[in-house]
Protein backbone atom coordinates (compact mmCIF):
# COMPACT_ATOMS: atom_id res chain seq x y z
CA UNK A 1 0.00 0.00 0.00
CA UNK A 2 1.48 3.55 -1.03
CA UNK A 3 2.04 5.58 2.41
CA UNK A 4 1.90 9.10 2.25
CA UNK A 5 3.36 11.33 5.45
CA UNK A 6 0.41 12.90 7.42
CA UNK A 7 1.70 16.24 9.83
CA UNK A 8 1.31 15.81 13.70
CA UNK A 9 -1.74 16.34 15.21
CA UNK A 10 -2.64 19.73 17.10
CA UNK A 11 -2.07 19.70 20.78
CA UNK A 12 -5.91 19.91 20.94
CA UNK A 13 -6.04 15.72 20.69
CA UNK A 14 -5.18 16.15 24.21
CA UNK A 15 -7.06 18.28 25.88
CA UNK A 16 -6.54 19.27 29.47
CA UNK A 17 -9.57 17.42 30.98
CA UNK A 18 -8.04 14.10 30.25
CA UNK A 19 -5.29 15.42 32.29
CA UNK A 20 -7.69 15.72 34.98
CA UNK A 21 -7.87 13.49 38.28
CA UNK A 22 -10.16 10.72 38.81
CA UNK A 23 -13.00 12.63 40.82
CA UNK A 24 -13.04 15.55 38.33
CA UNK A 25 -13.21 12.88 35.59
CA UNK A 26 -15.69 10.69 37.45
CA UNK A 27 -17.86 14.40 37.91
CA UNK A 28 -18.09 15.09 34.34
CA UNK A 29 -18.68 12.32 32.91
CA UNK A 30 -21.24 11.15 35.38
CA UNK A 31 -23.17 14.46 36.27
CA UNK A 32 -22.48 15.51 32.71
CA UNK A 33 -25.72 18.29 32.29
CA UNK A 34 -27.81 17.52 35.41
CA UNK A 35 -26.87 19.78 37.53
CA UNK A 36 -26.08 18.89 40.99
CA UNK A 37 -25.37 20.45 44.12
CA UNK A 38 -21.51 21.70 45.69
CA UNK A 39 -22.36 18.81 48.32
CA UNK A 40 -23.60 16.20 45.55
CA UNK A 41 -20.32 16.85 43.37
CA UNK A 42 -18.27 16.68 46.59
CA UNK A 43 -19.82 13.17 46.92
CA UNK A 44 -19.01 11.90 43.39
CA UNK A 45 -15.20 12.98 43.82
CA UNK A 46 -15.07 10.97 46.81
CA UNK A 47 -16.69 8.22 44.80
CA UNK A 48 -13.45 6.73 42.98
CA UNK A 49 -11.79 3.76 44.30
CA UNK A 50 -8.36 4.50 42.60
CA UNK A 51 -6.09 4.90 39.72
CA UNK A 52 -4.86 1.42 37.45
CA UNK A 53 -2.34 1.90 35.26
CA UNK A 54 -2.09 -0.72 32.33
CA UNK A 55 0.67 -1.16 30.27
CA UNK A 56 -0.28 -2.26 26.78
CA UNK A 57 -1.09 -5.97 26.68
CA UNK A 58 -2.39 -6.34 30.18
CA UNK A 59 -5.83 -7.53 31.37
CA UNK A 60 -8.30 -5.14 33.08
CA UNK A 61 -10.61 -8.02 33.85
CA UNK A 62 -10.73 -11.51 32.72
CA UNK A 63 -13.56 -13.69 31.24
CA UNK A 64 -15.74 -15.03 34.13
CA UNK A 65 -14.87 -12.81 36.46
CA UNK A 66 -17.08 -11.47 39.28
CA UNK A 67 -17.99 -7.91 39.05
CA UNK A 68 -16.41 -5.67 41.36
CA UNK A 69 -15.91 -2.42 39.48
CA UNK A 70 -16.71 -0.79 36.70
CA UNK A 71 -14.07 1.80 35.22
CA UNK A 72 -13.98 4.74 33.45
CA UNK A 73 -11.21 5.22 30.78
CA UNK A 74 -9.10 8.21 31.41
CA UNK A 75 -6.45 7.65 28.79
CA UNK A 76 -5.25 5.32 26.56
CA UNK A 77 -7.53 2.49 24.66
CA UNK A 78 -8.80 -1.08 25.39
CA UNK A 79 -10.61 -3.64 23.38
CA UNK A 80 -12.92 -6.08 24.77
CA UNK A 81 -12.44 -9.80 23.63
CA UNK A 82 -14.97 -12.90 23.63
CA UNK A 83 -13.69 -16.49 23.45
CA UNK A 84 -15.47 -19.58 22.79
CA UNK A 85 -15.19 -22.54 24.59
CA UNK A 86 -12.19 -23.72 21.78
CA UNK A 87 -9.57 -21.08 22.83
CA UNK A 88 -10.65 -18.56 19.66
CA UNK A 89 -10.67 -15.24 20.61
CA UNK A 90 -12.94 -12.54 18.66
CA UNK A 91 -12.57 -8.77 19.25
CA UNK A 92 -16.02 -7.47 19.95
CA UNK A 93 -15.12 -3.64 21.12
CA UNK A 94 -13.19 -1.08 21.42
CA UNK A 95 -12.75 1.51 24.40
CA UNK A 96 -11.54 5.20 24.15
CA UNK A 97 -10.98 8.01 26.43
CA UNK A 98 -13.99 8.92 28.86
CA UNK A 99 -15.91 5.66 28.10
CA UNK A 100 -17.28 3.07 30.83
CA UNK A 101 -15.87 -0.24 30.54
CA UNK A 102 -17.01 -3.50 32.56
CA UNK A 103 -20.84 -3.50 31.55
CA UNK A 104 -21.30 -6.37 30.59
CA UNK A 105 -21.19 -7.78 34.02
CA UNK A 106 -24.24 -6.33 35.31
CA UNK A 107 -27.13 -9.25 33.95
CA UNK A 108 -25.12 -12.25 35.27
CA UNK A 109 -22.22 -10.35 37.69
CA UNK A 110 -19.64 -12.57 36.11
CA UNK A 111 -17.64 -11.12 33.24
CA UNK A 112 -18.60 -12.07 29.38
CA UNK A 113 -15.86 -11.35 27.88
CA UNK A 114 -12.50 -9.60 29.02
CA UNK A 115 -10.93 -6.36 28.82
CA UNK A 116 -7.31 -5.87 27.30
CA UNK A 117 -5.02 -2.84 27.04
CA UNK A 118 -3.79 -1.64 23.54
CA UNK A 119 -1.39 0.65 24.71
CA UNK A 120 -0.11 2.47 27.91
CA UNK A 121 -3.51 3.12 29.33
CA UNK A 122 -5.26 4.34 32.93
CA UNK A 123 -8.52 3.71 33.96
CA UNK A 124 -10.45 5.01 37.07
CA UNK A 125 -12.24 2.33 39.14
CA UNK A 126 -16.09 2.78 40.23
CA UNK A 127 -16.69 0.09 43.32
CA UNK A 128 -19.89 -1.31 42.72
CA UNK A 129 -20.89 -1.19 46.87
CA UNK A 130 -19.67 2.50 46.73
CA UNK A 131 -21.67 3.15 43.48
CA UNK A 132 -24.96 1.38 44.51
CA UNK A 133 -24.90 3.57 47.99
CA UNK A 134 -24.29 6.82 45.85
CA UNK A 135 -27.05 6.33 43.30
CA UNK A 136 -28.78 6.47 46.22
CA UNK A 137 -28.67 9.03 47.64
CA UNK A 138 -27.28 11.64 44.71
CA UNK A 139 -30.39 12.29 42.97
CA UNK A 140 -29.69 12.46 38.89
CA UNK A 141 -26.46 9.95 39.34
CA UNK A 142 -28.78 7.37 38.33
CA UNK A 143 -29.44 8.92 34.88
CA UNK A 144 -25.68 9.79 34.40
CA UNK A 145 -25.16 6.43 34.87
CA UNK A 146 -27.92 5.23 32.55
CA UNK A 147 -26.57 8.08 29.87
CA UNK A 148 -22.88 6.39 30.08
CA UNK A 149 -24.49 2.99 29.85
CA UNK A 150 -26.91 3.88 26.88
CA UNK A 151 -23.66 5.05 24.94
CA UNK A 152 -22.14 1.41 25.47
CA UNK A 153 -25.58 0.00 23.77
CA UNK A 154 -25.35 2.52 20.96
CA UNK A 155 -21.61 1.19 20.38
CA UNK A 156 -22.80 -2.61 20.71
CA UNK A 157 -25.52 -1.72 17.86
CA UNK A 158 -23.15 -0.14 15.76
CA UNK A 159 -21.00 -3.04 16.00
CA UNK A 160 -23.92 -5.45 14.69
CA UNK A 161 -24.72 -2.90 12.05
CA UNK A 162 -21.21 -3.32 10.72
CA UNK A 163 -21.10 -6.79 10.68
CA UNK A 164 -24.64 -6.91 8.60
CA UNK A 165 -22.58 -4.57 5.22
CA UNK A 166 -22.08 -6.87 2.91
CA UNK A 167 -18.61 -5.55 1.68
CA UNK A 168 -15.71 -5.12 3.36
CA UNK A 169 -15.20 -1.65 2.35
CA UNK A 170 -18.20 -0.87 3.70
CA UNK A 171 -17.54 -2.59 6.80
CA UNK A 172 -14.15 -0.46 7.15
CA UNK A 173 -16.00 2.60 6.35
CA UNK A 174 -18.39 2.58 8.71
CA UNK A 175 -15.96 1.49 11.44
CA UNK A 176 -13.87 5.07 10.73
CA UNK A 177 -17.21 6.89 10.90
CA UNK A 178 -18.16 5.65 14.47
CA UNK A 179 -14.45 5.79 15.69
CA UNK A 180 -14.59 9.62 14.51
CA UNK A 181 -17.83 10.16 16.43
CA UNK A 182 -16.77 8.71 19.52
CA UNK A 183 -13.08 10.63 19.72
CA UNK A 184 -14.85 14.10 18.91
CA UNK A 185 -17.21 12.96 21.46
CA UNK A 186 -14.52 12.96 23.92
CA UNK A 187 -13.49 16.23 22.59
CA UNK A 188 -10.54 14.40 20.88
CA UNK A 189 -9.53 15.19 16.90
CA UNK A 190 -12.15 12.96 15.31
CA UNK A 191 -10.68 13.90 11.42
CA UNK A 192 -6.80 13.07 12.19
CA UNK A 193 -5.77 10.00 14.66
CA UNK A 194 -3.40 7.61 15.17
CA UNK A 195 -5.31 4.10 15.56
CA UNK A 196 -4.61 2.02 18.61
CA UNK A 197 -5.19 -1.30 17.77
CA UNK A 198 -3.56 -3.10 15.16
CA UNK A 199 -4.88 -4.69 11.46
CA UNK A 200 -5.22 -7.81 12.70
CA UNK A 201 -7.95 -6.97 15.80
CA UNK A 202 -9.37 -4.22 13.48
CA UNK A 203 -9.91 -7.49 11.15
CA UNK A 204 -11.31 -9.26 14.34
CA UNK A 205 -14.01 -6.50 14.86
CA UNK A 206 -15.07 -6.32 11.56
CA UNK A 207 -15.13 -10.13 10.74
CA UNK A 208 -12.72 -10.04 7.87
CA UNK A 209 -9.49 -11.10 7.03
CA UNK A 210 -6.38 -8.81 7.43
CA UNK A 211 -5.38 -9.06 3.88
CA UNK A 212 -8.80 -7.15 2.96
CA UNK A 213 -8.61 -4.65 5.88
CA UNK A 214 -4.82 -3.68 4.45
CA UNK A 215 -6.66 -3.80 0.76
CA UNK A 216 -9.86 -1.33 1.65
CA UNK A 217 -7.95 1.11 3.35
CA UNK A 218 -5.50 1.20 0.04
CA UNK A 219 -9.13 1.90 -1.49
CA UNK A 220 -10.07 3.80 0.70
CA UNK A 221 -7.24 6.16 0.45
CA UNK A 222 -6.63 5.61 -3.80
CA UNK A 223 -10.46 7.34 -3.65
CA UNK A 224 -8.93 10.03 -1.57
CA UNK A 225 -11.39 9.62 1.13
CA UNK A 226 -8.42 9.01 4.14
CA UNK A 227 -5.19 9.52 3.87
CA UNK A 228 -3.08 6.81 6.15
CA UNK A 229 0.46 6.24 6.41
CA UNK A 230 1.14 3.41 9.37
CA UNK A 231 -1.34 3.80 12.17
CA UNK A 232 -1.97 7.46 11.60
CA UNK A 233 -5.00 8.20 9.67
CA UNK A 234 -6.31 11.17 8.15
CA UNK A 235 -9.79 11.51 7.15
CA UNK A 236 -9.98 13.72 3.60
CA UNK A 237 -13.74 13.10 2.68
CA UNK A 238 -15.70 12.41 5.54
CA UNK A 239 -19.29 12.86 3.78
CA UNK A 240 -18.07 10.31 0.98
CA UNK A 241 -16.73 8.03 3.79
CA UNK A 242 -20.52 8.19 5.68
CA UNK A 243 -22.16 7.67 2.24
CA UNK A 244 -19.96 4.57 1.10
CA UNK A 245 -20.78 3.16 5.00
CA UNK A 246 -24.22 3.82 4.88
CA UNK A 247 -24.70 5.87 7.60
CA UNK A 248 -27.86 6.17 9.34
CA UNK A 249 -27.13 9.40 11.44
CA UNK A 250 -25.75 12.53 10.09
CA UNK A 251 -22.07 13.19 10.67
CA UNK A 252 -21.17 16.64 11.11
CA UNK A 253 -17.89 18.17 9.48
CA UNK A 254 -15.63 17.75 12.72
CA UNK A 255 -17.03 14.04 13.14
CA UNK A 256 -20.06 14.75 16.04
CA UNK A 257 -23.08 12.64 15.55
CA UNK A 258 -26.43 14.62 15.16
CA UNK A 259 -30.02 13.96 15.67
Amino acid sequence: MHQTSIPAAPSRLLPLRLREDCGALLVRQLAGPIGLRPEQIDGLHALHGRHRLLPAGETLFHLGENLGALFVLRQGSLKSVAIDEDGNEQVIGFHLPGELIGLDALGSGRHRCQAVALESSEVCELNMAQLETAAREVPGLQHGLLRLMGHTVEYDQDHLSILSRPQALERLAMFLVNLTGRLQAQGLDGKRFTLPMSRAEIASYLGIVIETVSRSFGRLQEDGLIRIAGRKVQLLDLPRLCALAHCTHLVSEVGGRRA
